[in-house]
Order: C-alpha cells, then sequence, then structure tokens
C-alpha cells in the first residue's frame, strides 16, 4: 500500500444520524465496519441477507470445503498403495452438504459478533440510496450518514436464452438435496472449474462447456493445457466452443442443452458460471447521480471515492479485482482514509491468485505470453515433475511449475504452477515475487528436502 499525499475527510459529522453507513456486509464491508468504528465513528452496517457476504455464505469458504470433501473420493483410492484397507466406504452428500452448511452459520455468528464487538449497529434489512446522505431501509425508515460505503458485492450472471432459468447458479448449488446424475457446467472461470472438479470427484457425470476458446483466460496457458488435460484424464467432458443458445426440460424432468451446430448434451443439472457482475441494481444510486460502469460497477478513485464526495465503494461492486482479500484491503484502506487520518490505496501488482480446480493451480505476476512484451530479456524456468505421493500411488499425473525472470536484472516477476498444494506453496513464494527478489537469491536458498516446494529453488 503506497501513502497518500490529500488530507483525511473528518471523522465525525454530528449533523447525521451516523458517520458512515455501509450498505452490504460482506468481506469488505465488514472490514471498513469494524475499522471506521475503531477510529471513533458511528458506523451502521445494512445486510438484507446473512452477514459475511458471497465469501463466507455462499463462495470460497463453503466452496473450499466442498473442494476438501471431494478430494477424498482419490485419497481413499490412493490409501490402498500406502497400505489401507478402505473396502466400503461411501459418500454421502447431504452430510456433506449439512455439515458445510453449520460452519456456515459458525462463521456468520463470528462475523457478526465482530461487528457487535466494535459497537456497529447491524440492520438486517435491505437498503437503497436515497440521497448524497440518505439511505432508506426496506421498512420505509430513512436514515442520514455523513459518509455511505456501497460493499454489494457481485451476482451471478445468467444468459439471456430460452431456457436460462432452468439453470442454477453458485448461490443454490451448495443446497441441493441431492447430486444429479450428470451436470452440464457452464463456464470458463475459476468458479466452474472448481465445481468441475467437486463434482467430478463426487461421482457425478460432468461436461464442462464454454462459449470461447479458452478456460482461465487470465492464468498461464500452460498451466492451463496442463490442468485441461488432467481434467479430461479424469472423466471431465471439456467442450470449448459451445455456444449455449437454450435449454428445455424433457419429459422425464431431464435437460437438454442446445449448443446448435456444436451438438446437443442432455444432462441433470445445468450450473451457471459464466461470471459474475456488480450488484448495484436498484440500489438507487444512478437517482442520485453515481457514475456507474457499463456493467453497472460503481465507478471509484484511488482512495474509493465516487464522483459523489459522500459515497464510496469497495469490493466487487467496483470490478476492479473480484477477490476478497482485495475487498478486504480496500475496505481497511477506506475506513483509515475517511476516518482514521491515514489517508492511503492499494497496490494491485502482484496479486496471488489460484484455482482451487483438481489439481489446483496458482500464479502470480504477468503470464509467459504477457511478461514476453513486457521483458525482452525474458527467461522461463520449468520443473516439470510427478508428486513423491503420486508416485506411489500409481497417479500419472504431473506437476508443472514456472519461474518468469527478468534477464536484464534477474528479478523473478512470475511464478505459475499446477499441482498438489499450489496454494499453499505459492502463497510463501509471493512474498518473494512482491519484495522484487532475484533467481540468484531463489538459487542460492537451501531446498527443503522431500518437498514438492524445493522445485522452486531447483530450476536451473
Amino acid at each position: 500500500m503506497a501513502n497518500a499525499v490529500c488530507s483525511p475527510h473528518i471523522a465525525v459529522m454530528t449533523d447525521f444520524d451516523y458517520d458512515l453507513f455501509v450498505i452490504g456486509a460482506g468481506s469488505g464491508g465488514v472490514r471498513a465496519s469494524r475499522i471506521a468504528a475503531s477510529h471513533g465513528a458511528r458506523v451502521a452496517v445494512a445486510e438484507e441477507f446473512r452477514v459475511g457476504g458471497t465469501c463466507v455464505i455462499r463462495g470460497c469458504v463453503p466452496k473450499k470445503l466442498l473442494v476438501y470433501g471431494s478430494h477424498f473420493a482419490e485419497d481413499l483410492a490412493d490409501a490402498r498403495r500406502f497400505g489401507w484397507d478402505t473396502s466400503g466406504a461411501t459418500f454421502d452428500w447431504a452430510v456433506l452438504r449439512d455439515n458445510v452448511a453449520e460452519e456456515v452459520d459458525r462463521l456468520e455468528g463470528l462475523y457478526g459478533q465482530t461487528l457487535g464487538n466494535a459497537k456497529v449497529e447491524v440492520i438486517r434489512e435491505r437498503a437503497t440510496v436515497a440521497g448524497t446522505n440518505t439511505v432508506r431501509l426496506a421498512s420505509g425508515h430513512e436514515v442520514t450518514a455523513g459518509h455511505i460505503l456501497i460493499a454489494t458485492g457481485a451476482w451471478p450472471g445468467i444468459p439471456d436464452i430460452p431456457g436460462g432459468e432452468l439453470g442454477i447458479t453458485s448461490n443454490e448449488v451448495f443446497g441441493l438435496p441431492a447430486l444429479p446424475r450428470r451436470a452440464v457446467i457452464a463456464g470458463a472461470g475459476y468458479i466452474a472449474n472448481e465445481f468441475a472438479g467437486i463434482f467430478n470427484e463426487l461421482g457425478v457425470e460432468v461436461t464442462l462447456a464454454t462459449r470461447g476458446n479458452k478456460v482461465l483466460r487470465s492464468y498461464d496457458q500452460e498451466i492451463v493445457g496442463k490442468l485441461l488435460d488432467i481434467s479430461r484424464h479424469k472423466g471431465i467432458d471439456v467442450r470449448l466452443n459451445f455456444p449455449f443458445c437454450g435449454i428445455t426440460r424433457q419429459v422425464d424432468g431431464s435437460l437438454l442443452v442446445d449448443g446448435g451446430d456444436a451438438g446437443q448434451i442432455e444432462t441433470d443439472l445445468v450450473l451457471w458460471a459464466i461470471g459474475r457482475v456488480p450488484n448495484t441494481m436498484g440500489l438507487g444510486l444512478e437517482n442520485v447521480g453515481v457514475k456507474l460502469d457499463m456493467d453497472g460497477a460503481v465507478i471509484v478513485d484511488e482512495y474509493n471515492r465516487s464522483n459523489l464526495p459522500s459515497i464510496h465503494a469497495v469490493g466487487d461492486v467496483t470490478n476492479r479485482v473480484q477477490l476478497t482479500p482485495v475487498a478486504i484491503r480496500e475496505g481497511h484502506a477506506f475506513a483509515d482514509t475517511v476516518f482514521g487520518g491515514k489517508p492511503r490505496t492499494i497496490d494491485y501488482a502482484a496479486i496471488p491468485t489460484a484455482v482451487f480446480s483438481n489439481p489446483p493451480i496458482a500464479g502470480i505476476g504477468p503470464t509467459e505470453d504477457e511478461a514476453r512484451v513486457l521483458f525482452p530479456a525474458l527467461q522461463v524456468f520449468r520443473s516439470d515433475f510427478r508428486a513423491m505421493k503420486n508416485v506411489l500411488a500409481g497417479r500419472p499425473e504431473r506437476a508443472l511449475y514456472k519461474m518468469l525472470v527478468d534477464g536484464a536484472t534477474d528479478r523473478v516477476v512470475g511464478l505459475h504452477m499446477i499441482g498438489p498444494d499450489s496454494a499453499e506453496i505459492l502463497q510463501a513464494a509471493a512474498i518473494a515475487v512482491k519484495a522484487g527478489l532475484t533467481k540468484t537469491q531463489f538459487d542460492d536458498t537451501v531446498a527443503l528436502h522431500p518437498s514438492m516446494a524445493e522445485e522452486l529453488v531447483l530450476m536451473r
């Protein structure tokens, strides 16, 4: 985070009911509320659904728990090679689903407790913007605030095609009464690839289909290519260039997905994972003059300010970087800037990201294609290997680590990997990339053996 040069806003505005009113109690809104309150602001946050937002309630947290649950399918199979008798093991979707829901309930309670301990008032109803300093609640009651923060996140997109409403989104998938026998997952991003891996391991016949000719476009395509090869080997039917023309329900209750010239797919469930759009519809922002972009995102400056000085936004609703840790940092920086007398912005460079597919992929910095444009003297180092566990288990899939180095400075500018525990390994390695360490410094580090992470310091 870089220090700002502007002066902070005045923290306390006694002419209003609140100093800060936050719409949306997700990751960014909760952090902004708590930090603003710690600076002495009178804060209220309105949430129409559940405290915790997409990540905690119906996003990364429950999804990661499903990823853990699905991995036991391969772990149990591999265990035989390690001497374990796992005969008779069965899977019960209802048990996993309900236990995940119970954990979500627990986390929601903790989020509410955190806000209560910070003296933040939680209003459990929908709120909209009625004026530059006025919020209207669903009950009709209006309150005023010196500052209004929009932190409503994003919403799953559904295509405007005949029968599009027959599919579900990631909002509904966690509560399925039973697993389908067949599922079509529509999309090319991380949500689509993660659920493809989850469902496939849980015994669902999975088709991953996308309109385009690539998946995971923002990731290194050599890494993505290996993921697609492994996914197909695991039994996932990957369909590229599949235009979704419509969906119809058949007599037996199944669904028929029409792909035009690309053919048709019979399935029992369609999961739309085609992207998330900023959740600003019906908030009243346009009525008070807040500028939105063509996707409905709130346009903000580096200090999270909209074109109106009293209205701000953080997180996915701004459509800058749709990641929970980014929303949290934006919310914290906003509260410090406006109420803490410590103006600061967020550095969006070199953000580590991961896809919890099977196997997971992770990366930081430009992809190889991007780096070749940015760094004429680019050097690419690779390590293509089979994890020790996979060797003994007789599992053929291989891991791939890539290190991108600016040959002019020896600085490591990017790391990209696919393989077991890639996200866990990358988090620590990302510190080195962010700090601008060199390939020589990686090479000078003694390997931790035997581990997969040691490949990062052994590439020559």
